[in-house]
């Protein structure tokens, strides 16, 4: 932790509060299995070993296959939004039938989406980054660092992956918590399990 800039209650709960959904905190209820397109394999083999180490430091399991949909965990690299539509049956895949339109519309350089089982554990994550505008310049280990981190909790907001990120999420995935909550003092439960783990 850093005394200056701790890792409070309100902090956390302010990275899963969307300001018209409200508070929403979840992790995967079942083993991750990565896929990643549009990688050469030198920096495939970067992302590979993040997103395994990643889920390992937080004590979750990483695998070859999701029995039910092969993999779950889809990262997509484009260098325009334009590619979006060589993704066969994309509009299926992300429910949103006009995405590139959206994203090319709003300019942004990356999207995330997750799908939920019963339990509202992540049951699926995709993740879309366009590597030809703000993301160009990115170290690949830094990048593949954000992406396992951004993939591993349903946060609402933007962060900076570094060791406070990295203890936060390793205490969402304590088995005493529930693998899903909307009540905003669960915040106070994941501040409680991090300064446990100091």
């Amino acid at each position: 932790m850093t005394p200056d800039n701790p890792m409070t209650a309100e902090r956390i709960e302010a990275l899963f509060t969307q300001t018209d959904q409200g508070f929403h905190c979840a992790r995967w209820g079942r083993p991750v299995a990565p896929v990643i397109f549009g990688l050469a394999d030198e920096t495939l083999d970067i992302f590979r070993s993040a997103i395994k180490a990643g889920f390992t430091h937080a004590g979750h399991p990483v695998v070859e296959t999701d029995p039910e949909m092969g993999a779950n965990l889809m990262v997509f690299f484009l260098r325009s939004w334009d590619e979006l539509s060589d993704i066969p049956d994309l509009a299926h895949l992300t429910g949103i039938p006009d995405l590139p339109q959206r994203l090319k519309g709003s300019q942004a350089s990356q999207y995330r989406l997750f799908r939920h089982d019963g339990d509202d554990s992540i049951r699926a994550c995709m993740i879309f980054l366009n590597m030809s505008g703000p993301l160009a310049e990115a170290h690949p280990a830094k990048l593949a660092e954000r992406v396992m981190m951004q993939s591993a909790l349903t946060f609402a907001t933007d962060f900076v992956a570094d060791a406070q990120m990295a203890a936060l999420i390793r205490a969402a995935y304590d088995p005493v918590l529930p693998v899903a909550s909307d009540q905003p003092t669960h915040a106070l439960r994941l501040a409680a399990r991090m300064t446990a783990q100091a």
